[in-house]
């Protein structure tokens, strides 16, 4: 599959304003794992995973304990998952994945950014079979046999699996999520994970030059300004920049 996941989700946290939107995204999406699954990260194998990602990106733990104590009081806002697909710049394709407490407002928001940027909003479904719905756990490992072992003999349903100067990479269907993160901690003590989530990854690319790469900049930039999007998926492939002499 190769690591292109690596490209694939756009990162934020450039600016102050931008890292509040990080903790913001993080703050909703963990109350939301710890509303629908409970809140013990024990038990929760997705809210683990969470927390320890947000630690990662350096989310506060005050921002964390907030939205487990607001899933712990059962108030709060009420966010659904929203999705939704299209063509970007170029006419690659794009997902942008969303938790909201009004739908109609992030529809709307985010046919905005579609269409600000000559873009197309698609229905349901118009480009996900394009891509493949993932988990991906990538670590620091060097027998990619006995990590294979591991998954099998949890019963894990492993997509594929790489190893790259001893960077394990393991793919699996999302829905084998929490059961082959809980393989993978259980077997190899102290495990740190590089990567340890969900996401689509796309079938093929789509080449995006020209003027349609600052459109492409710009369509980036006003999805992840919304505060509804948690995360926006695309196949564009855009040229490596130059190196300067």
């Amino acid at each position: 599959m190769g690591r292109a996941y690596q490209n694939r989700k756009e990162s934020m946290a450039k600016t102050a304003a931008a890292k509040t939107k990080v903790y913001s995204k993080y703050g909703r999406e963990i109350y939301m794992a710890a509303k629908s699954g409970g809140t013990d990260p024990d038990g929760n194998l997705s809210l683990r995973g969470l927390i320890d990602r947000a630690k990662k990106d350096q989310v506060p733990s005050h921002v964390i304990e907030k939205a487990i104590d607001k899933a712990k009081g059962g108030a709060g806002e009420d966010y659904s998952p929203a999705r939704y697909e299209g063509y970007g710049p170029g006419n690659c394709m794009v997902i942008v994945d969303c938790l909201t407490d009004n739908p109609n407002r992030t529809f709307g928001d985010v046919r905005l950014a579609f269409t600000k940027t000559k873009c197309k909003i698609g229905t349901p479904g118009a480009v996900a079979h394009m891509f493949d719905h993932c988990a991906i756990f990538a670590f620091k490992h060097d027998d990619e046999e006995a990590v294979l072992e591991v998954l099998m003999e949890a019963d894990v349903d492993v997509t594929d699996i790489e190893n790259e100067d001893g960077l394990i990479t393991v793919f699996t269907p999302n829905t084998e999520y929490a059961k082959a993160r809980q393989a993978l901690v259980d077997a190899f003590e102290g495990i740190d994970f590089e990567a340890d989530e969900i996401q689509f990854l796309p079938k093929t690319t789509t080449q995006v030059e020209g003027d349609d790469i600052p459109l492409f900049e710009k369509f980036l930039d006003m999805l992840n300004d919304l505060d509804d999007v948690q995360n926006v998926f695309h196949n564009a492939e855009l040229p490596e920049p130059e190196e300067s002499e």
